[in-house]
Protein backbone atom coordinates (compact mmCIF):
# COMPACT_ATOMS: atom_id res chain seq x y z
CA UNK A 1 0.00 0.00 0.00
CA UNK A 2 1.34 3.41 -1.02
CA UNK A 3 0.05 6.47 0.81
CA UNK A 4 -0.50 9.40 -1.57
CA UNK A 5 -1.78 12.97 -1.56
CA UNK A 6 -4.18 14.39 -4.19
CA UNK A 7 -2.41 16.87 -6.45
CA UNK A 8 -3.55 19.28 -9.15
CA UNK A 9 -1.44 20.46 -12.10
CA UNK A 10 -2.58 23.19 -14.49
CA UNK A 11 -1.32 21.92 -17.86
CA UNK A 12 -3.11 24.04 -20.47
CA UNK A 13 -4.49 27.55 -20.71
CA UNK A 14 -5.92 29.72 -23.52
CA UNK A 15 -3.61 31.33 -26.05
CA UNK A 16 -4.74 34.20 -28.27
CA UNK A 17 -3.48 34.72 -31.82
CA UNK A 18 -3.10 38.49 -31.57
CA UNK A 19 -2.18 38.77 -35.25
CA UNK A 20 -5.51 37.39 -36.38
CA UNK A 21 -7.28 39.40 -33.71
CA UNK A 22 -5.68 42.54 -35.16
CA UNK A 23 -6.87 41.70 -38.68
CA UNK A 24 -10.44 41.42 -37.45
CA UNK A 25 -10.28 44.55 -35.29
CA UNK A 26 -8.99 46.64 -38.20
CA UNK A 27 -12.09 45.57 -40.12
CA UNK A 28 -14.42 46.80 -37.37
CA UNK A 29 -12.45 49.80 -36.09
CA UNK A 30 -11.26 48.29 -32.82
CA UNK A 31 -7.49 48.70 -33.20
CA UNK A 32 -7.14 51.03 -30.23
CA UNK A 33 -8.67 48.45 -27.90
CA UNK A 34 -6.05 45.93 -28.96
CA UNK A 35 -3.21 48.41 -28.48
CA UNK A 36 -3.95 48.84 -24.78
CA UNK A 37 -4.05 45.14 -23.88
CA UNK A 38 -1.43 43.55 -21.68
CA UNK A 39 -0.12 40.39 -23.32
CA UNK A 40 1.79 38.62 -20.59
CA UNK A 41 1.75 34.90 -19.91
CA UNK A 42 -1.28 35.19 -17.62
CA UNK A 43 -3.35 37.74 -19.56
CA UNK A 44 -4.85 35.76 -22.45
CA UNK A 45 -7.72 34.33 -20.39
CA UNK A 46 -8.93 37.74 -19.25
CA UNK A 47 -8.27 39.33 -22.66
CA UNK A 48 -10.35 36.67 -24.41
CA UNK A 49 -13.29 37.15 -22.04
CA UNK A 50 -13.16 40.92 -22.55
CA UNK A 51 -13.00 40.41 -26.32
CA UNK A 52 -16.03 38.10 -26.16
CA UNK A 53 -17.99 40.68 -24.19
CA UNK A 54 -17.11 43.59 -26.44
CA UNK A 55 -17.90 41.74 -29.66
CA UNK A 56 -21.48 41.33 -28.42
CA UNK A 57 -22.04 45.10 -28.39
CA UNK A 58 -19.35 46.32 -30.82
CA UNK A 59 -17.98 48.18 -27.83
CA UNK A 60 -14.40 48.64 -28.97
CA UNK A 61 -14.67 52.44 -29.09
CA UNK A 62 -17.47 54.96 -28.50
CA UNK A 63 -19.42 55.58 -31.69
CA UNK A 64 -18.84 52.24 -33.41
CA UNK A 65 -22.26 51.29 -32.12
CA UNK A 66 -24.52 54.39 -32.19
CA UNK A 67 -26.29 53.12 -29.08
CA UNK A 68 -23.09 53.26 -27.03
CA UNK A 69 -21.55 56.60 -26.07
CA UNK A 70 -19.25 55.34 -23.33
CA UNK A 71 -17.15 52.19 -23.00
CA UNK A 72 -15.28 50.80 -20.02
CA UNK A 73 -11.52 50.97 -20.51
CA UNK A 74 -10.41 49.38 -17.23
CA UNK A 75 -10.31 45.63 -17.79
CA UNK A 76 -10.79 44.63 -14.16
CA UNK A 77 -13.89 46.81 -13.82
CA UNK A 78 -15.17 45.57 -17.16
CA UNK A 79 -14.85 41.93 -16.11
CA UNK A 80 -16.39 42.63 -12.72
CA UNK A 81 -19.36 44.13 -14.54
CA UNK A 82 -19.68 40.95 -16.61
CA UNK A 83 -19.77 38.90 -13.41
CA UNK A 84 -22.20 41.21 -11.65
CA UNK A 85 -24.53 41.24 -14.67
CA UNK A 86 -24.39 37.41 -14.86
CA UNK A 87 -23.26 37.63 -18.48
CA UNK A 88 -21.86 34.14 -18.14
CA UNK A 89 -21.91 33.02 -21.76
CA UNK A 90 -18.74 34.98 -22.58
CA UNK A 91 -16.89 33.04 -19.87
CA UNK A 92 -17.40 29.81 -21.80
CA UNK A 93 -14.76 30.76 -24.40
CA UNK A 94 -11.93 30.31 -21.89
CA UNK A 95 -10.97 26.85 -20.67
CA UNK A 96 -8.23 25.50 -18.45
CA UNK A 97 -6.99 21.92 -18.31
CA UNK A 98 -5.97 20.33 -15.01
CA UNK A 99 -4.33 17.00 -14.31
CA UNK A 100 -5.93 15.62 -11.16
CA UNK A 101 -3.31 13.22 -9.82
CA UNK A 102 -3.72 10.62 -7.07
CA UNK A 103 -7.39 11.27 -6.55
CA UNK A 104 -9.71 8.42 -5.70
CA UNK A 105 -12.49 6.99 -7.78
CA UNK A 106 -14.77 8.18 -5.01
CA UNK A 107 -13.88 11.70 -6.12
CA UNK A 108 -13.89 11.02 -9.86
CA UNK A 109 -17.37 9.48 -9.69
CA UNK A 110 -18.59 12.83 -8.36
CA UNK A 111 -16.51 14.98 -10.70
CA UNK A 112 -17.96 13.31 -13.80
CA UNK A 113 -21.42 14.45 -12.71
CA UNK A 114 -20.37 17.94 -13.83
CA UNK A 115 -20.83 17.51 -17.57
CA UNK A 116 -21.69 20.88 -19.17
CA UNK A 117 -18.61 22.79 -20.23
CA UNK A 118 -16.09 20.05 -19.39
CA UNK A 119 -13.97 17.38 -21.04
CA UNK A 120 -12.65 14.37 -19.14
CA UNK A 121 -10.05 11.74 -19.96
CA UNK A 122 -9.51 9.31 -17.09
CA UNK A 123 -7.02 6.53 -16.52
CA UNK A 124 -8.75 3.28 -17.37
CA UNK A 125 -8.26 0.30 -15.08
CA UNK A 126 -9.56 -1.85 -17.90
CA UNK A 127 -6.16 -1.26 -19.52
CA UNK A 128 -3.92 -0.21 -16.61
CA UNK A 129 -3.13 -3.17 -14.36
CA UNK A 130 -2.73 -2.52 -10.65
CA UNK A 131 0.49 -3.67 -9.00
CA UNK A 132 -0.07 -1.67 -5.86
CA UNK A 133 -3.03 0.27 -4.48
CA UNK A 134 -2.15 3.93 -3.93
CA UNK A 135 -4.50 5.36 -1.32
CA UNK A 136 -5.20 8.72 0.33
CA UNK A 137 -5.89 8.92 4.04
CA UNK A 138 -7.14 12.22 5.53
CA UNK A 139 -5.28 13.51 8.57
CA UNK A 140 -7.98 12.44 11.01
CA UNK A 141 -7.72 8.86 9.70
CA UNK A 142 -3.92 8.87 9.91
CA UNK A 143 -4.20 9.85 13.56
CA UNK A 144 -6.23 6.71 14.32
CA UNK A 145 -3.59 4.02 14.86
CA UNK A 146 -5.97 1.06 15.00
CA UNK A 147 -7.81 2.21 11.88
CA UNK A 148 -4.54 2.62 9.96
CA UNK A 149 -3.30 -0.81 11.08
CA UNK A 150 -6.46 -2.55 9.87
CA UNK A 151 -6.78 -0.47 6.70
CA UNK A 152 -3.16 -1.07 5.72
CA UNK A 153 -3.50 -4.82 6.29
CA UNK A 154 -6.65 -4.94 4.16
CA UNK A 155 -5.09 -2.97 1.32
CA UNK A 156 -1.95 -5.10 1.37
CA UNK A 157 -4.11 -8.23 1.15
CA UNK A 158 -5.91 -6.78 -1.87
CA UNK A 159 -2.56 -5.93 -3.49
CA UNK A 160 -1.35 -9.46 -2.93
CA UNK A 161 -4.51 -10.78 -4.58
CA UNK A 162 -3.91 -8.50 -7.58
CA UNK A 163 -0.41 -9.91 -7.98
CA UNK A 164 -1.66 -13.46 -7.51
CA UNK A 165 -4.28 -13.02 -10.23
CA UNK A 166 -1.70 -11.63 -12.67
CA UNK A 167 0.45 -14.70 -12.11
CA UNK A 168 -2.51 -17.07 -12.13
CA UNK A 169 -3.67 -15.69 -15.49
CA UNK A 170 -0.10 -15.69 -16.87
CA UNK A 171 -0.42 -12.09 -18.02
CA UNK A 172 3.33 -11.50 -18.17
CA UNK A 173 4.13 -14.64 -20.12
CA UNK A 174 5.50 -14.18 -23.60
CA UNK A 175 2.97 -14.06 -26.41
CA UNK A 176 -0.14 -13.21 -24.40
CA UNK A 177 -2.27 -11.09 -26.77
CA UNK A 178 -3.28 -7.64 -25.60
CA UNK A 179 -7.00 -8.37 -25.85
CA UNK A 180 -6.53 -11.19 -23.35
CA UNK A 181 -4.61 -8.90 -20.99
CA UNK A 182 -7.37 -6.31 -21.31
CA UNK A 183 -10.07 -8.89 -20.63
CA UNK A 184 -8.41 -10.18 -17.47
CA UNK A 185 -7.33 -6.72 -16.27
CA UNK A 186 -10.94 -5.57 -16.56
CA UNK A 187 -11.94 -8.44 -14.26
CA UNK A 188 -9.11 -7.75 -11.82
CA UNK A 189 -10.13 -4.12 -11.29
CA UNK A 190 -13.32 -5.34 -9.64
CA UNK A 191 -11.18 -6.24 -6.64
CA UNK A 192 -9.82 -2.73 -6.17
CA UNK A 193 -11.54 -0.34 -3.75
CA UNK A 194 -13.23 2.89 -4.82
CA UNK A 195 -10.56 4.66 -2.82
CA UNK A 196 -7.74 3.57 -5.16
CA UNK A 197 -5.88 6.64 -6.41
CA UNK A 198 -6.10 7.37 -10.11
CA UNK A 199 -5.60 10.25 -12.50
CA UNK A 200 -7.51 12.21 -15.09
CA UNK A 201 -7.28 15.26 -17.32
CA UNK A 202 -10.15 17.64 -16.53
CA UNK A 203 -10.85 20.61 -18.78
CA UNK A 204 -13.47 23.20 -17.88
CA UNK A 205 -14.48 26.64 -19.04
CA UNK A 206 -14.60 29.53 -16.61
CA UNK A 207 -18.37 29.51 -16.25
CA UNK A 208 -18.28 25.87 -15.20
CA UNK A 209 -15.22 26.40 -13.02
CA UNK A 210 -16.90 29.14 -11.03
CA UNK A 211 -19.93 26.97 -10.31
CA UNK A 212 -17.97 23.80 -9.59
CA UNK A 213 -15.43 25.44 -7.29
CA UNK A 214 -18.27 26.84 -5.21
CA UNK A 215 -20.28 23.61 -5.16
CA UNK A 216 -17.38 21.26 -4.46
CA UNK A 217 -15.73 23.31 -1.71
CA UNK A 218 -19.00 23.70 0.18
CA UNK A 219 -18.80 22.34 3.75
CA UNK A 220 -21.32 19.66 2.81
CA UNK A 221 -19.19 18.31 -0.05
CA UNK A 222 -17.07 15.15 0.27
CA UNK A 223 -13.77 15.94 1.99
CA UNK A 224 -11.38 14.79 -0.72
CA UNK A 225 -13.20 16.66 -3.47
CA UNK A 226 -13.18 19.77 -1.26
CA UNK A 227 -9.40 19.48 -1.05
CA UNK A 228 -9.03 19.03 -4.81
CA UNK A 229 -11.27 21.93 -5.79
CA UNK A 230 -9.63 24.20 -3.24
CA UNK A 231 -6.39 23.58 -5.14
CA UNK A 232 -8.15 24.22 -8.47
CA UNK A 233 -9.55 27.46 -7.08
CA UNK A 234 -6.11 28.67 -6.06
CA UNK A 235 -4.69 27.93 -9.52
CA UNK A 236 -7.63 29.58 -11.29
CA UNK A 237 -7.41 32.71 -9.16
CA UNK A 238 -3.68 33.02 -9.86
CA UNK A 239 -4.31 32.69 -13.61
CA UNK A 240 -7.27 35.09 -13.88
CA UNK A 241 -7.60 37.21 -10.73
CA UNK A 242 -10.20 39.51 -12.29
CA UNK A 243 -12.43 36.49 -12.94
CA UNK A 244 -11.86 34.59 -9.68
CA UNK A 245 -10.89 37.34 -7.27
CA UNK A 246 -14.42 37.86 -5.94
CA UNK A 247 -14.35 34.65 -3.87
CA UNK A 248 -14.13 34.70 -0.09
CA UNK A 249 -12.49 31.57 1.31
CA UNK A 250 -13.59 30.55 4.80
CA UNK A 251 -12.62 27.17 6.28
CA UNK A 252 -11.94 25.87 2.79
CA UNK A 253 -15.29 27.01 1.33
CA UNK A 254 -15.04 29.25 -1.75
CA UNK A 255 -18.04 31.60 -1.82
CA UNK A 256 -18.28 34.04 -4.76
CA UNK A 257 -19.60 37.55 -4.56
CA UNK A 258 -21.47 36.94 -7.82
CA UNK A 259 -23.24 33.59 -8.12
CA UNK A 260 -24.76 31.65 -11.00
CA UNK A 261 -22.99 33.70 -13.64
Amino acid sequence: MRSVQPEVFLVARPEIDYGQLAVYLREVGGEKWLEKLDRGDLDDAQNLVEFAGKICYRAWEPGLNPNIVRVRTDQEKYLQNILSQAHGSVLEHVSFSFVLHNISRVATHEIVRHRPGVAISQESLRFVRLADIPFWFPEWAQADAELMKRATALLEQMEEFQRWMAGHFGLDEEGVPFHEKKHKTSFMRRFAPDGVATGLLWTANIRTLRHTIEARTDPGAEEEIRLVFGKIGELARAEAPALFGDYTVTDGAWVPRWRKV
